[in-house]
């Protein structure tokens, strides 16, 4: 799979200079604005889109409905306006169980850390304009970790079988990327033990590979391209059958106006939610190896399909609708990593809108992942001295 638009074209808004810094910069933050710019049309499709806002999105916009305290199928969440989501809420959750472990992760840390997180700390919510304990903004596949972990005493390995699967293990696993950024299979391999604890099956499956993009884009040289190859080259069952199957639709597409229905035809035979997004039917978000999440199959042919730049990238993701903060919470976590440049304008008015500081947990990250790396050195050493003695001795 080759990028027809060019990864390395500076008009395309990638910086493949860029160091590790400021991809993780750059990763978190445009993971967090695309989330707040899906925000307030997830769950609507494409054509709904265009009718409420008389045209595509193109930036920050208000709720779906006026009236969102009450409005169904939202109430109470005011999604709009440059608010984040529970996706950044879990992704932020997650860096903080880096901060205090400050080493790679596994499911017991989930047990340990980030579920006591969730119960224990108010937080700033943004969609209800108020502090609360993040379980009360978290959507119930999240509660789930809660209900089997702290009150279950389920073993954090296996804490995710029964939830139903979908994207929410994946969607804020872009840090276990960045602590593994430029070791894709490290990335893959922790993020599926994480995972353990709140998913199963393809949903599972998809934090792996999703932690293992963005650990690839993070790469010297990366592009759009490479970042699915790798993606391709680890990914299991209906997984890696989705994103190929996608992915090869995306790249005949340089607009993702022209994209927006061709990638949902090409993801659907995997997808288990079906054409009423809100309205699944009983097989719906059950293990299978033979389907996938959507979000992840179109985060990633919307990577193609904007080559390498931000706006074009999450801006069809948003367009694309159906999960769409998700979607583009994914596709702007692996553009960024990629060295895209975040529009200013969009970052300021989430930072505002969501009374949220977006340079902190990077900054906080960045310090992990080098010490991380410190020690993964040293284990390398401590490993290779063992397997240089066996294999000498007579």
């Amino acid at each position: 799979m080759t990028d027809k638009k060019g990864a390395t074209d500076a008009g395309h808004g990638t910086a493949l200079d860029t160091g590790l810094d400021d991809r993780i910069s750059r990763c978190l933050t445009g993971a967090a604005v695309g989330d707040a710019l899906g925000g307030p049309v997830e769950g609507y499709s494409p054509e709904q889109i265009l009718e409420r806002h008389g045209g595509r999105i193109h930036g920050v916009v208000g709720p779906w409905f006026e009236d969102w305290r009450t409005a169904r199928p939202i109430a109470p969440y005011h999604k709009g306006d440059g608010h984040i989501t529970d996706d950044t809420l879990l992704t932020h959750a997650l860096i903080r169980v880096y901060e205090k472990v400050r080493d790679h992760l596994d499911a017991y840390a989930v047990a340990e850390h980030l579920v006591p997180d969730l119960i224990g700390t108010p937080r700033w919510i943004p969609e209800l304009e108020a502090e609360a304990l993040p379980l009360q903004r978290v959507f119930l596949a999240e509660k789930w970790l809660v209900a089997r972990l702290h009150y279950g005493h389920v073993d954090p390995r296996e804490a995710g079988n029964g939830n139903i699967v979908n994207c929410g293990a994946a969607m804020y696993m872009a840090p276990v990327g960045l602590v593994n950024a430029g070791n894709p299979a490290g990335a893959y391999a922790e993020a599926l033990d994480i995972a353990g604890a709140h998913q199963s099956s393809y949903g599972r499956e998809a934090a792996g590979v999703f932690a293992a993009a963005v650990a690839a884009a993070c790469a010297p040289g990366a592009t759009p391209a490479s970042v699915v190859e790798v993606c391709l080259a680890l990914a299991k069952d209906g997984t890696r059958s989705a994103i190929e199957a996608v992915c090869e639709v995306a790249a005949r597409h340089g607009d993702f106006e022209s994209a927006l229905a061709p990638l949902r035809e090409a993801v659907t035979p995997f997808d288990t939610v079906g054409p009423d997004y809100r309205a699944p039917g009983l097989g719906a978000r059950r293990p299978s190896r033979l389907h996938s999440i959507e979000e992840l199959p179109i985060a990633l042919g919307m990577l193609l399909v904007g080559g390498g730049d931000y706006r074009h990238t999450v801006l069809g993701s948003v367009n694309y609708g159906r999960d769409c903060d998700s979607i583009a919470t994914m596709s702007g976590a692996i553009v960024g990593a990629l060295g895209a440049e975040i529009p200013a304008e969009w970052a300021k008015a989430v930072a505002e809108s969501s009374r949220i500081d977006l340079s902190a947990p990077a900054l906080a990250l960045s310090a992990v992942t080098r010490e991380i790396f410190v020690r993964d050195g040293e284990r390398r050493r401590v490993h290779e001295a063992a397997f240089t003695t066996l294999a000498s001795s007579a």
